[in-house]
C-alpha cells in the first residue's frame, strides 16, 4: 500500500468516527474474518465500527467474536440504511464491486464519505478512496494482518483478532495447501499462533462440526459427479429438489467443489448449484470453479458466467435451466485446453 494512502488512513483514524464494516454477499471464512479482525481492532482505537453483512453468513462461522453483533442487511433495511447514512467511514472487504453486496449496492452508490478497499481478487473496480489491492496475497485476513502492521500498530493485535485473521488464511488457503500460500503466510500464522489462538480447535469448530444432513447432502453431490479424463474436468451438480431432501442450510455445500481436483489427472472441478425462486428470489445456477495448475477460472467464469474470483477459484452464476447450463459447460471444456 502506498505511503501516502496509508498517512491519509492514520489521519482518518486518528479521531473516534461510526465505521461501517462491509463484507461481500453471501460470507465466507476470509470475509467474516477479516470483518470481526477488523471490527475489534477498530474498537481498539476508540472507533464506533459496525459490520453489516448483506445477507446471513453459515452457522459453522457463528462461533466467532462478536459475530452476534453483526447485522443483516436482508432482515433490517431500513436501521441498517440509517447506519450506513450515519457512517463517516466504510471499509468493503474481500471484494472489489459494489455489486457483489446485492441490494446494499443502491445505498453504497450513494454515499459520499471515504471508502477503504482491502480485497485481494483481480481486477477492482474504483469505487473506494483508498484502495489495498493485492492478488498476490491468498486472503483478506492477511491483509489485515499486514494493513494493522501497515498503520503502525501490530502490538495491538491480540488473541481475540488473531483467531479471526486465522480463520479467514486457513478458510481461504484451503488449509495451507493452495498455491496463494506462501512462506509469509506461515510466518504470519506463527505470530499468531504466538499470541495463544487455538489452531486446532479453529480447525474443528471450521471443519469437523458438520450435520448428518451435510454429510448427506455431500454424498449426493458425489454420487452426481461426472469425470471427463479426457478434457481433465470434473463436475458435480446438485437441484434445488436435492438440497431440500437433505434440509440444505447456509454453508453445507462449502468446499463440495474441491474433492474434484483430488482426482487423479483432473485439472478443472464444477459444482452447479440450482436456487429456486422460493429460495433465492430468482431461478439461478450458482457455480463454483476450481483448478490446479495454469487454467485460468477467473477469466473462464467471466467470459462465459457472469463471475470471476481468481486464477485457481472462482464464481459464477447462469440463469438458464441445470440442463441447459451443464450443456453448455460441457461444450466449452470439449473445446479448450486445460
Amino acid at each position: 500500500m502506498k505511503k501516502d494512502a496509508i498517512i491519509a488512513i492514520q489521519n482518518l483514524l486518528a479521531t473516534p468516527k461510526k465505521i461501517a464494516i462491509i463484507p461481500h454477499r453471501s460470507p465466507d471464512g476470509d470475509a467474516m474474518g477479516s470483518t470481526l479482525a477488523l471490527y475489534h481492532f477498530l474498537l481498539k482505537l476508540n472507533h464506533i465500527p459496525i459490520v453489516i453483512s448483506p445477507n446471513d453468513f453459515p452457522n459453522f462461522l457463528a462461533w466467532l467474536p462478536s459475530s452476534e453483533t453483526v447485522l443483516i442487511y436482508e432482515n433490517d433495511k431500513e436501521n441498517c440504511t440509517k447506519i450506513l447514512n450515519d457512517a463517516e467511514l466504510i471499509f468493503t472487504l474481500d471484494f472489489n464491486a459494489l455489486h457483489r453486496t446485492g441490494e446494499m449496492e443502491q445505498v453504497l452508490n450513494k454515499l459520499s464519505v471515504p471508502m477503504i478497499m482491502i480485497d485481494h481478487h483481480q481486477k477492482p473496480d474504483t469505487y473506494a478512496t483508498y484502495t489495498y489491492s493485492d492478488t498476490a496475497i491468498g486472503s483478506t485476513c492477511e491483509m489485515i494482518y499486514n494493513f494493522i502492521s501497515f498503520l503502525d500498530k501490530k502490538e495491538l493485535i491480540d488473541k481475540t483478532i488473531a483467531t479471526c485473521i486465522y480463520t479467514g488464511i486457513t478458510t481461504d488457503s484451503g488449509s495451507f495447501r493452495f498455491p496463494s500460500t506462501t512462506s509469509t503466510t506461515h510466518r504470519i500464522v506463527a505470530e499468531l499462533i504466538d499470541l495463544g489462538i487455538e489452531n486446532s480447535a479453529i480447525h474443528n469448530l471450521l471443519f469437523d462440526d458438520n450435520s448428518i444432513n451435510r454429510l448427506q447432502l455431500l454424498g449426493r453431490a458425489l454420487q452426481n459427479m461426472k469425470v471427463f479424463s479426457k478434457y481433465k474436468t470434473s463436475y458435480t451438480s446438485l437441484t434445488q429438489k436435492e438440497l431440500d431432501e437433505f434440509h440444505y442450510e447456509k454453508g453445507d455445500t462449502e468446499g463440495i467443489v474441491n474433492y474434484g481436483l483430488t482426482i487423479k489427472g483432473i485439472h478443472l472441478a464444477a459444482i452447479f448449484i440450482e436456487h429456486s425462486p422460493e429460495t433465492s428470489g430468482e431461478n439461478i445456477i450458482k457455480i463454483s470453479f476450481r483448478s490446479q495448475g495454469s487454467f485460468d477460472v477467473n477469466q473462464f467464469a467471466r467470459e462465459h458466467f457472469n463471475g470471476g474470483g481468481h486464477i485457481n477459484a472462482a464464481g459464477g452464476k447462469s440463469y438458464e435451466s441445470m440442463k441447459a447450463t451443464l450443456n453448455k459447460f460441457e461444450d466449452l471444456i470439449s473445446k479448450i485446453t486445460i
